[in-house]
């Protein structure tokens, strides 16, 4: 039990420092565009900036899948790269059809990679969010 706790700790650690990475290289990139983004037509640069975020932080959590689904080939939990990149996603996005499952000796990594899939989730939304509020009381001057 402590191995997989251990393991498990360890790839939310790792796709966590992806996350943030992520966000920071966002924030750098928009910080820099702050001037472009406040003017012109601010609606369709607000639907430009965020669909390119949007799209940013899906790559995030999609590097994240992938970082779990080598854990569980390294494991010897999948036999194909595939199944185990499926068992990630639907995993992570706590879907959990229940049509694969870990060996018993790994199965507490189930509920840790839902938790992770939580917790990258909210860090994207909680993101997505203050860039739209940001953004509009910029457009708006109440910066």
């Amino acid at each position: 039990m402590l191995v997989q706790l251990l393991v498990g700790s360890l790839l939310i650690c790792a796709s966590i420092i992806v996350e943030v990475c992520f966000i920071g290289a966002a924030t750098v990139a928009l910080t820099s565009k702050g001037k472009w983004l406040v003017t012109g037509n601010k609606v369709l640069k607000l639907m430009i900036s965020l669909l390119a975020i949007v799209l940013w932080m899906l790559a995030a959590i999609s590097i994240a899948a992938w970082i779990w689904a080598a854990a569980f080939l390294y494991l010897g939990q999948f036999d194909t790269l595939e199944t185990s990149v499926y068992f990630s996603i639907v995993s992570m996005t706590t879907l959990g059809y229940g049509d694969l499952v870990l060996a018993m000796e790994w199965r507490l990594l189930s509920g840790l990679i839902a938790a992770n899939g939580l917790i990258l989730f909210s860090l994207t939304t909680a993101f997505l969010i203050e860039f739209i509020v940001k953004l509009r009381d910029a457009q708006e001057g109440k910066q």
